[in-house]
């Protein structure tokens, strides 16, 4: 377990790997740990660094910056405190808000980003995420992955109200175009399964040349979880692209499907 005192406030972290750095940023339930998977695959390339918000996992519970600034200064400090320059961004759910943010108020330091199960319509949101306990939102998401057991024991350690906190800042839509029309390379993954954010309309996300969409299907809100070969594989591809690059030729490959059921 790794740490890091950020503003006299504990921030627990992990790293592997060496090579260009990546941050995955986690959501609303769990911790970095769902994120595990996907970190080794890419340390075998790149620094895989994974963190937890304020309120989340390992990290202190600093109620007045649970918001989404609060959150992304967050990032921000870690990247001071680690040398990070530029950074390729993973986010899922609450972390693909942070994403966002951070690339809009820092693009300098933003290689790329991919945003997973981002909440682009709020009103699509199921109201569930302010209602239940964070440990009946951890067992409804993770109960049925046996590979996600040990993700559902540290969901369990989340503040409620830096769940809660997050309303104010749920709707995606206005940060995702600000990321669309700049030149920083943005995919967007969605899972057709997913009953917690729901289904982007491919209709309204008027992608830019530096934008692409991919729906997993058979995955639900935890694409990274319930089809974990095939996002490891594009997330592999997404990394490996060169900075700047388009990303429009990024897509489920044919013989993935044929060998991952």
């Amino acid at each position: 377990m790794s740490v890091v005192l950020l503003n006299d406030a504990i921030v627990h972290y992990e790293v592997l790997g060496r090579g260009r750095p990546v941050i995955f940023l986690h959501g609303w339930v769990g911790s970095w740990r769902y994120w595990i998977s996907s970190m080794q695959v890419a340390s075998t390339s790149f620094r895989a660094y994974a963190l937890d918000f304020w309120g989340f996992g390992g990290s202190a519970q600093e109620k007045n910056r649970y918001s989404l600034d609060g959150q992304t200064k967050l990032l921000d400090s870690f990247l001071a405190e680690m040398g990070i320059g530029k950074v390729a961004l993973v986010g899922h759910g609450w972390g693909a808000l942070v994403a966002l943010n951070f690339s809009i108020k820092v693009p300098s330091k933003v290689d790329r980003v991919m945003v997973t199960n981002c909440p682009l319509e709020p009103e699509k949101l199921d109201p569930r995420l302010y209602t239940d306990t964070t440990e009946k939102l951890a067992n409804r998401f993770f109960a049925s992955i046996p590979e996600a057991q040990t993700a559902l024991t540290e969901a369990k350690k989340t503040d409620q109200d830096a769940v809660l906190a997050s309303r104010n800042n749920i709707d995606a839509s206005e940060l995702f175009d600000q990321v669309n029309r700049q030149h920083t390379p943005c995919l967007l993954v969605s899972g057709g399964q997913d009953d917690l954010v729901g289904q982007p309309n491919p209709l309204k996300l008027g992608l830019s040349d530096f934008g692409q969409h991919i729906r997993f299907e058979n995955a639900g809100y935890f694409p990274m979880l319930d089809s974990t070969v095939t996002f490891n594989r594009l997330l592999t591809d997404f990394l490996a692209l060169d900075s700047g690059l388009s990303i429009k030729e990024l897509g489920l490959k044919e013989e993935w499907r044929r060998r991952v059921r």
